[in-house]
């Protein structure tokens, strides 16, 4: 059984060997873990909420999950209010795993997160529905989705 700190420590160890701006990162499968064994911690979507809309989000309990757009749809604008949002949502001491379509933007998510005192922001890899395969669709080769993680679609 992989505990807390081993999740904890993974993602720590990606953080260095990947040189990366936030605590760490965490596969679809050690997020969902992390999720079902600490109760304080909360996946934060940053997709638009068209994107929630047609495509689908993770199924998880209400106290651990937060949508907060990174960027505006349509225009991509990006959400100047993020930082405010996540706060009302998410305390700054807690796991925090930022998920988008394809690990991009949550990537960014993580790095201002952990500018603005979050501790153990995360991101995701693979994202909801990863990358595209050779006929340019998702959920066909990586992601939250093809991983068997559970999802509601729209």
């Amino acid at each position: 059984m992989t505990t807390r700190d081993d999740l904890l420590q993974a993602a720590r160890e990606r953080q260095q060997q990947n040189q990366l701006p936030y605590f760490g990162a965490l596969s679809p499968q050690e997020a969902f873990a992390l999720l079902q064994g600490d109760p304080t911690a909360v996946m934060v979507d940053v997709r638009t909420q068209a994107e929630l809309d047609w495509i689908g989000a993770p199924d998880l309990p209400e106290a651990q999950s937060a949508h907060v757009e990174w960027s505006s749809y349509p225009g991509g604008a990006q959400n100047a209010a993020f930082i405010a949002q996540l706060k009302a949502r998410v305390r700054t001491d807690v796991p925090v795993l930022f998920l988008c379509r394809s690990a991009a933007r949550s990537k960014h998510a993580a790095s201002v997160a952990t500018q603005a005192g979050y501790q153990f922001a995360m991101d995701v890899l693979e994202g909801f529905e990863g990358a595209r395969d050779e006929q340019h669709h998702r959920k066909t080769v990586e992601g939250w989705c093809f991983r068997g993680l559970p999802w509601h679609g729209a």
